[in-house]
């Protein structure tokens, strides 16, 4: 497929299959070849040297860690290599220590990830609220009229993994502090596609997967927690590398590691936190800002295309700040599924449910692949 116009990121640095039109990166995002290259090259070091071959990826676990919090304005002590956002999530929700009396407030649309290790502390007395989304969205002025004196977090998704409403952090950051709450989000739809400065915004801790928008491989997430918090967050998952001298085996007494490594428990996925920071690498020589711009023009572009062909939009783009990379849209008395395979046996590439067509393109993705799209719609 031939480019209209050049994007942030070069389409020849990715292996996508010929002819293939992936616009789903809000499901799993695609490894850069250099990533693919790194990861080959550390499958064959293990392969032929076993630990040796190993070694040398642990030994840079602690550059990753640097690589990742550079990326939002943070330290590398701040980072948990982690599974996933879920892990993100449940560290937190276990660790805080809360129970009777005390209220977590979040989003009713998150995904699971970021909505059960917090519905896990009701059976420790802990009233779950669930803001009415997407009818209602969490806004600083509905924030503001739902918190009380014993809300102890917030919690929220930067961008909904729905249909996309992209959250103002910074804000809401502000209202939770000013009632004595802390401000946690899951970044898994936005960090990758959009700028995040978390000393900028004030949030407590973000988490999220490497699998999406910053095209690392499944299975590995990060938590980047403020420092002023590491005695306030328990460790309750707590393994052989959550102590501070990890080689002293049998010092059982020894106290924790003084940075968020406490948190990683056992060994890290060596493998997913090199893609993850190669990765962010090939993002951040290209520009986060110019990828974001990019991200918006492309969807404004499938928006405009959709209405004008009769679609219904269901997220919600009627300010730039509430916009995202993700777009869901559908039509009634269309089988949204059976369009959503229709799409895919033509090599496009979507999220299909019964509640729309969901569309995330990235930093490489061309206006002509959106048009694609548009095409293989039914009239």
């Amino acid at each position: 497929m031939i480019e209209t116009a050049p994007t942030p990121l070069a389409r020849d640095a990715f292996a996508l299959a010929p002819g293939l039109v992936y616009l789903n990166h809000a499901a799993v995002g695609v490894l850069p070849r250099v990533t693919r290259d790194a990861l080959h090259a550390m499958l064959d070091d293990h392969a032929a040297r076993g630990v040796l071959g190993v070694a040398s990826r642990e030994a840079s676990v602690p550059a990753y860690r640097r690589r990742i919090a550079e990326f939002i304005g943070g330290r590398g002590e701040e980072i948990a290599l982690l599974r996933n956002t879920t892990e993100g999530a449940t560290v937190l929700a276990q660790g805080l220590g809360l129970g009777a009396g005390d209220e977590v407030i979040t989003g009713g649309n998150e995904f699971g990830a970021n909505a059960y290790p917090w519905f896990a502390l009701r059976d420790r007395g802990v009233q779950v609220t669930l803001i009415d989304a997407p009818r209602e969205r969490m806004t600083p002025d509905v924030l503001r009229r739902i918190i009380s004196a014993r809300t102890r977090v917030v919690s929220v998704s930067w961008v909904t993994f729905d249909d996309g409403y992209r959250h103002d952090l910074a804000a809401l950051a502000q209202v939770a502090h000013d009632a004595g709450a802390l401000f946690v989000v899951d970044a898994a739809q936005a960090l990758g596609a959009f700028p995040l400065d978390v000393t900028a915004t004030g949030v407590d801790a973000v988490y999220g997967t490497g699998a999406k928008w910053l095209m690392a491989l499944q299975g590995v997430g990060y938590l980047w927690l403020r420092e002023a918090l590491f005695d306030r967050v328990a460790v309750r998952l707590p393994g052989w590398r959550s102590v501070e001298d990890i080689w002293n085996f049998l010092d059982y007494a020894q106290p924790l590691a003084p940075d968020a490594s406490r948190y990683d428990g056992g060994t890290p996925n060596f493998a997913g936190a090199l893609s993850m920071a190669t990765s962010i690498d090939v993002l951040a020589d290209a520009g986060i800002e110019r990828i974001a711009a990019h991200v918006l023009a492309l969807t404004d572009h499938l928006v405009e295309g959709l209405r004008s062909r009769g679609w219904t939009v269901a997220s919600d783009r009627s300010r730039d700040d509430v916009k995202s990379g993700i777009v869901l849209f559908r039509r009634d008395g269309v089988d949204m599924v059976a369009l959503g395979r229709r799409l895919n046996a033509a090599n496009v590439c979507t999220t299909f449910r019964a509640n729309g067509i969901r569309v995330a393109p990235h930093g490489y993705n061309a206006t002509d692949e959106i048009d694609a799209l548009l095409d293989a719609l039914p009239r």
